[in-house]
């Protein structure tokens, strides 16, 4: 289907497709992930608390830093790069480097004193015990 605009054929779906085949190409070099994914979590929760996974391969426990404040996490770190040998150079390099700090709120506080933190094959697993404070309290009734 053409138009004629100012004497000339002109087809604007050939113009859409184009504007698309160009978006496609200034977006097609980015990453797929930013750098506040970086570590990837998991977090879920029972009546006690809430658990958080997070992957962090090639990831020192000395480089890790775990804080809780309030109904906040944060876990800090640095993943430092690969050694290579003098002389060798990379191929591809996707795996990411650097420090790195990911901070959520949960949906409740937690008991900061009784958090605790295992590290196994580079996935973190932390266990945030829910505040006594913030959980349900039965109230007993009187009866006259």
């Amino acid at each position: 289907m053409f138009w004629t605009l100012n004497g000339k054929e002109f087809d604007p779906f050939a113009e859409v497709r184009q504007l698309q085949r160009e978006m496609n190409r200034l977006f097609a070099d980015m990453p797929t992930r930013s750098a506040q994914d970086f570590p990837a979590v998991n977090v879920w929760t029972g009546q006690n608390g809430y658990v958080v996974t997070a992957e962090l391969p090639g990831v020192s426990t000395d480089e890790l830093d775990i804080s809780v404040i309030g109904d906040t996490v944060t876990i800090k770190g640095e993943r430092r790069p690969d050694e290579i040998a003098p002389g060798e150079s990379y191929h591809r390099r996707e795996r990411g480097f650097g420090k790195f700090t990911r901070s959520f709120k949960l949906p409740r506080r937690v008991d900061a004193k009784e958090v605790q933190a295992e590290y196994r094959k580079g996935i973190l697993k932390v266990t945030l015990p829910r505040a006594e404070e913030d959980k349900p309290k039965r109230i007993p009734l009187k009866t006259a």
